[in-house]
């Protein structure tokens, strides 16, 4: 193997920023977490294993609350320029995108591809179901004139549907192809070789030369500060009720 193949296989370039990487890691392990003590709370079998529910039903509104106020300091402190271009990607399907989904070929992909930016959407909608049924059927804890009809089963068939497009979504990224797009999602690179080939419409920076975020001011600081506050008083509010 000649010098420059050596430098080529070894050469990587940067896929995910750290605010990216961010966000993904929290909306991940929230969801792991939300959805196996979620499981304890709607399987019988498991609640009788797992038999403290106030416990449970706590850690899993916690979770929620935790998981809302995270997302809400990466928006406030992050890389908000990246975020959007990220959004933009996401929502924008071109020609290529459409034979892909129809399994046609050439389609040649740009960063994300079109399976990624459907799923990225499914699960935002899905964000989004939870936060409102969650909310409904927190609120009627103590009212129940706000639990609207539908809504326990809008929220756990939410559950079940997202823990199906998050179950695809492991298996894909553990296959063997798709490994070097796993560690882009954990460490920010993926080989360019790898990007080359499976991401030919995409101009990959090289390795290290995305910009940084720009440092957080006052007006943003007070904002998370806010933010802080705000989430720790949710979570105040939802330990107190899931123990009363």
């Amino acid at each position: 193997m000649t010098p420059t193949a050596v430098d080529a296989s070894i050469q990587r370039v940067a896929r995910f920023g750290a605010t990216e990487r961010r966000l993904h890691t929290i909306h991940a392990s929230a969801f792991v977490v939300m959805f196996l003590t979620g499981l304890v709370l709607y399987v019988p079998t498991l609640a009788q294993v797992f038999s403290n529910r106030p416990v449970v039903k706590g850690i899993h509104l916690v979770a929620a609350a935790a998981w809302l106020t995270a997302l809400a300091l990466v928006a406030v402190l992050g890389d908000r320029r990246a975020l959007r271009r990220t959004r933009r990607e996401i929502e924008r399907f071109d020609a290529d995108d459409l034979r892909w989904l129809r399994r046609r070929t050439p389609s040649p992909q740009g960063r994300l591809n079109a399976g990624q930016k459907v799923h990225a959407i499914l699960q935002a909608a899905l964000a989004l179901l939870f936060t409102v049924s969650g909310t409904l059927l927190w609120l009627s804890e103590r009212n129940t004139d706000l639990r609207l009809p539908g809504t326990i089963a809008l929220h756990d068939w939410s559950m079940i549907l997202a823990g199906v497009l998050v179950a695809g979504h492991v298996w894909i990224a553990l296959s063997p192809d798709k490994l070097p797009a796993l560690r882009g999602i954990l460490r920010g690179t993926v080989p360019a070789g790898w990007a080359a080939s499976h991401h030919p419409k995409w101009q990959a920076p090289p390795a290290g030369s995305a910009q940084r975020a720009p440092r957080a001011g006052p007006v943003r600081l007070v904002a998370a500060a806010v933010v802080v506050a705000s989430g720790l008083l949710v979570t105040a509010a939802f330990t107190g009720l899931a123990f009363t």
